[in-house]
């Protein structure tokens, strides 16, 4: 478990913390200095106008096939990038480079989340002069990462077939977290088990958040233009701040991409 960020304490002892003890200062004070590195971050992003994107989800969710697919469909007209967060290996990486896109890996060792300080050491490493898009695919959990900002413009949660529709509700946290749900896998949608996209998306409105919704497959491409255009009206707003009547008008309607 985290030895960074206290979800390594029992239910038993979290209830125990009064407000003034120790345990809760130094959480506090983890997370402040964590928001100055992002905020350093961030500036840095806003400066060479690079579109910062944080993804997130549960262990084999999909993230990885996601990027890849991205990568491909905009090899001739964005330069793309990605941070890879993993407790170990990078496997993710050596794929995301397959495709021809620079893929630096932080591993966290016990760490069950990326943190800011984690993307300010990596970022050096980056041309970010030359780039459209830094993907950060954070470590596969549906807890830690949404406590921890890292700079970034949005947060986009991928929520998989196979976890089951009710999982927003589960983790409302990191849903409460996205600025743009994902559906994925509904490949699996043809194997039965009970799960409904429609009671994803409920759930997913149960935790208050009004974000839009899209349903992929990267199996068989089914949603994949609508997240495309996603990426590019989230650049558009980058690059030309002032434009914003694209803005909020996707946080307010859920579109569900042809799921036959």
């Amino acid at each position: 478990m985290c030895n960074t960020c206290g979800c390594d304490s029992s239910p038993s002892q979290n209830s125990a913390l009064s407000p003034d003890n120790d345990q809760v200062d130094l959480h506090d004070q983890l997370l402040a200095g964590n928001d100055r590195i992002a905020a350093k971050n961030k500036a840095l992003f806003h400066h060479h106008e690079v579109l910062v994107i944080n993804l997130m989800s549960s262990p084999g969710s999909g993230k990885t096939l996601l990027l890849e697919k991205t990568i491909d469909h905009f090899r001739d007209t964005l330069k793309i990038a990605v941070i890879e967060g993993d407790l170990e290996t990078e496997n993710d990486a050596q794929r995301i480079r397959r495709h021809g896109a620079q893929a630096e890996q932080i591993s966290t060792g016990s760490a069950c989340h990326l943190d800011a300080s984690m993307v300010a050491e990596v970022l050096p490493k980056f041309p970010l002069e030359q780039l459209d898009v830094l993907f950060i695919e954070n470590v596969g959990n549906l807890i830690c990462p949404a406590c921890f900002d890292l700079g970034q413009h949005v947060n986009v949660v991928l929520l998989s077939v196979p976890e089951g529709d009710d999982k927003p509700e589960k983790y409302p946290v990191m849903f409460r977290a996205a600025d743009l749900l994902i559906v994925n896998k509904l490949d699996y949608l043809d194997i039965p088990s009970g799960f409904s996209v429609d009671r994803a998306e409920a759930s997913f409105r149960k935790t208050g958040n009004r974000s839009l919704v899209l349903s992929t497959s990267c199996v068989t491409d089914v949603g994949l233009s609508s997240w495309f255009a996603w990426i590019q009206n989230q650049l558009s707003l980058i690059k030309n701040p002032l434009d914003t009547s694209s803005d909020n008008s996707s946080r307010e309607e859920s579109h569900h991409a042809d799921r036959n």
